[in-house]
This record gives C-alpha cells, sequence and structure tokens, in this order.
C-alpha cells in the first residue's frame, strides 16, 4: 500500500487518496467486486481528478432562463442557440453581492445535493475577495473581517463533495496592479486552508497568457502554496486562444512542480482582439473537453458562462449580467 500512495505527489488530495484507496482495501478484504472503485483509483493515480467526471448544467443559469423566455417573434440564434448554451455544464459563480454570508452556504448546497442526485459534478467560482479588483468593473468584495467566514460556509456545503472550486479569477495576477500581494497571498492561502478540509477539487488564479509572465505569476503560485491544491485556472473571462493559453500553463506548471491546470474555453473560438472587457467579434470556444491522456492539463472548461456581461464597458451591462444582444452576436458569429 505504501507504494501505491506514493504514486500521487503527497501534496494534492491527500484526503481523497485516502478515502478511495481505504474502500478498495475494504473491498479486497472482505470478498467483493473493487470495479466501483477502479475509475475514481485510476483518476487519483493518474493526477487528474476530473478524468471521469461528468459536469452539473445548472438549472437556473441566466442562459436557461433567456432560453425559457424566447417565443415565436424571437430570433433563430436566440430560439436555438440559447438553449444550447443553456444546455453546456458552465462555472456557477458565487458572490457576496448575490449570496451573502448568510445565504451562500444553503445555496451551495442545494447545488451540491441537485449533482449529487443526477451523478455531477458542480464547478464554482468563488469570487468576493476583498477589494476584487482594485475598483474596475467588478469592484466591490467582502471586507477582511467577513471574507474568511463567507469562504468558510461554502467549504463547508462542499465537504463531502468532489465539486471543483475556481477560487478567486485575477486574485494573483492583480497583485502588482492593486499594490496588495501580502494581503492577497494571506486571503488565498486562507481560501486553501478551508478547501483542505473537504474533498473538493481546487484550482487558483494564473491569470493569463498576456498578462504576468511565467516566472511571476508561478513565483505567486508557490508563494500562495499551488502544491497543497490541484492546480491553477487561466484564461477564466478571457478570449485568449487554447493554444496560446496551453503554451503558457505549461511554462508555468514546469515552474511550479508540475501543477496540474484547466483552461477556461467558453468565449475564446477566436482568439483574442486585445480587448479584455466585452470585445466584439468573438466566438464560442471548445465545449467541455477533460483530459483522458495524462500530462498537466487536466481539462477545458466553461468557466465564465457566455452571454455574461464583463462590465460596464463597451456597452455592457454590469458584470455577471446577462446581455442578451451579445449572447446572440456570439451564438451567430460562432455559427451555432
Amino acid at each position: 500500500m505504501s507504494k501505491i500512495l506514493r504514486i500521487q505527489p503527497s501534496h494534492r488530495g491527500e484526503r481523497r487518496i485516502a478515502t478511495v484507496i481505504a474502500s478498495c482495501v475494504l473491498a479486497l478484504a472482505v470478498g467483493v467486486s473493487t470495479s466501483g472503485c477502479t475509475g475514481p483509483l485510476a483518476d487519483l493515480l493518474s493526477g487528474n481528478p476530473l478524468r471521469s467526471k461528468t459536469f452539473f448544467v445548472n438549472p437556473f443559469s441566466e442562459a436557461a432562463k433567456a432560453a425559457e423566455a424566447v417565443n415565436e417573434w424571437s430570433s433563430y440564434a436566440a430560439t436555438t442557440g440559447f438553449k444550447k448554451l443553456a444546455a453546456q455544464p458552465s462555472g456557477i459563480w458565487l458572490t457576496p453581492e448575490k449570496y451573502s454570508i448568510r445565504t451562500v452556504h444553503e445555496t451551495v448546497s442545494r447545488f451540491v445535493h441537485s449533482a449529487a442526485r443526477l451523478k455531477r459534478t458542480p464547478i464554482f467560482v468563488v469570487y468576493g475577495i476583498p477589494n476584487r479588483d482594485c475598483g474596475s468593473e467588478s469592484g466591490g468584495g467582502l471586507s477582511r473581517h467577513d471574507y474568511p467566514r463567507w469562504i468558510a460556509n461554502i467549504a463547508s456545503a462542499v465537504t463531502n463533495s468532489q465539486a471543483v472550486i475556481i477560487l478567486e479569477p485575477d486574485s494573483l495576477a492583480l497583485t502588482e496592479t492593486c499594490n496588495n500581494e501580502a494581503e492577497r497571498l494571506s486571503e488565498i492561502r486562507s481560501g486553501i486552508e478551508a478547501f483542505a478540509k473537504t474533498q473538493a477539487i481546487l484550482y487558483i488564479d494564473a491569470g493569463h497568457s498576456e498578462w504576468l509572465e511565467p516566472e511571476k505569476i508561478s513565483n505567486l503560485l508557490n508563494q500562495a502554496g499551488v502544491q497543497r491544491v490541484q492546480g491553477f485556472f487561466t484564461n477564466v473571462a478571457n478570449y485568449n486562444s487554447t493554444s496560446r493559453e496551453q503554451r503558457f500553463a505549461e511554462q508555468v506548471s514546469a515552474l511550479t512542480g508540475g501543477s496540474h491546470y484547466v483552461i477556461d474555453t467558453s468565449r475564446n473560438g477566436g482568439g483574442s482582439n486585445g480587448i479584455w472587457c466585452n470585445p466584439e467579434g468573438r466566438k464560442l470556444g471548445q465545449t467541455t473537453l477533460v483530459n483522458s491522456k495524462g500530462g498537466a492539463e487536466d481539462a477545458r472548461l466553461w468557466i465564465k458562462p457566455p452571454g455574461e456581461s464583463d462590465g460596464y464597458c463597451n456597452g455592457g451591462p454590469v458584470a455577471g449580467a446577462w446581455w442578451e444582444a451579445r449572447a446572440e452576436q456570439l451564438i451567430l458569429d460562432s455559427n451555432w
């Protein structure tokens, strides 16, 4: 048994490994079939706990609401496209403006239970860190006093779930702009600590390929404790091509001890035109694809739900709000 344990790096998923291996050993000891533990054990030993996952589709997403609202006078893009958008698994964004300290535990618990009934894995995007983006389009976030309580309530709701947690997009990449490196590192470490007590699969922020140099973001990831989690994410709510992000992520992985990663492909089908906030002429990207071939890349996911605004820039509504006209344009430009 000790040889099996050494196959998986000790800093990732210790609790998940112990739980799965213990169940397999018990099955062997009592002489029952071990077929039920083969898949998860293989996933863990491959280093990719997402390998056999099927992801949860949020029935209450903004795309789902828009699909319900279409009628006979709606455009073809809306009538057909919104339903297709609504059918794709994407990140469920948890913000304190929408889910307060008082309500977030109950909300996340409902999603976790709904996903479990369907044997699906939810993807949660935790986005409430203090001074969230230094007063830019998604300003706000919680106070330093309230943030740990909010995070703890989310963590307690996913204790026994292998939910995917995307912890605080832009948080580390913004440290130079916000001039708050020490505070951000401390906050991300506290988040890691909270989720370390759960079975959740945690990724932390590496920005994207057009932001910080690989050496700089890798240094921040190492200081934050990326070795204690599954890995990092790139391109969240951005538009850079998958090939560009993959090259960047492989460099970061090599500089962080082989950390695994996921890439947001929700709106990167046409690559970036250099504008990060509501650029025109973009396309939907590759739908969810989990890597089963080994290596550091775990999956390509829709983390930012297409059709939701990046902020008031370029004519958009508040960040995170459904923008029907832009959603239709995305669908048309993507030939969906």
